[in-house]
């Protein structure tokens, strides 16, 4: 489900977080990735084993393009105590829209599974899915 530049991101910060690589722009050439899509996805997107440390999930949510759609599904997350941490969303096309979130959980007053039945639920969701999760 990632773009091919999120996964070279996630590559180039192991080149550099394991010593291979002490300068951005080496990393970034090994992966053939520029250094403004790194920098552009560097604080958003980080390997499995960091979310699950951090407790972070990742939702896909594909929405019908209406008004107020998204602000009602961040309320939805902001009620159960969870934290935005980050917000993609492609151009609404044919009237759909999907909308990638990393949420931190670390303070989810409810269950996952209560939060996601949440989202399901609102007129404008056409699909929910779990990306990664470490809660």
């Amino acid at each position: 489900m990632l773009s091919e530049a999120m996964l070279k991101t996630i590559e180039a910060k192991r080149l550099l977080e394991n010593g291979m690589y002490t300068k951005i722009n080496d990393a970034v050439k090994e992966v053939d990735l520029s250094r403004s899509a790194f920098y552009k996805y560097k604080d958003g997107i980080f390997p499995f084993h960091t979310m699950v440390k951090e407790k972070i999930m990742t939702l896909s949510v594909h929405l019908e393009d209406r008004s107020g759609t998204l602000s009602k599904l961040l309320s939805i997350i902001a009620q159960t105590g969870a934290n935005v941490l980050t917000i993609n969303q492609t151009i609404p096309l044919q009237g759909r829209a999907t909308i990638t979130l990393s949420i931190e959980t670390a303070a989810l007053t409810t269950d996952v599974t209560v939060l996601l039945k949440k989202i399901e639920e609102l007129d404008a969701v056409v699909k929910v899915e779990l990306i990664g999760s470490g809660a």
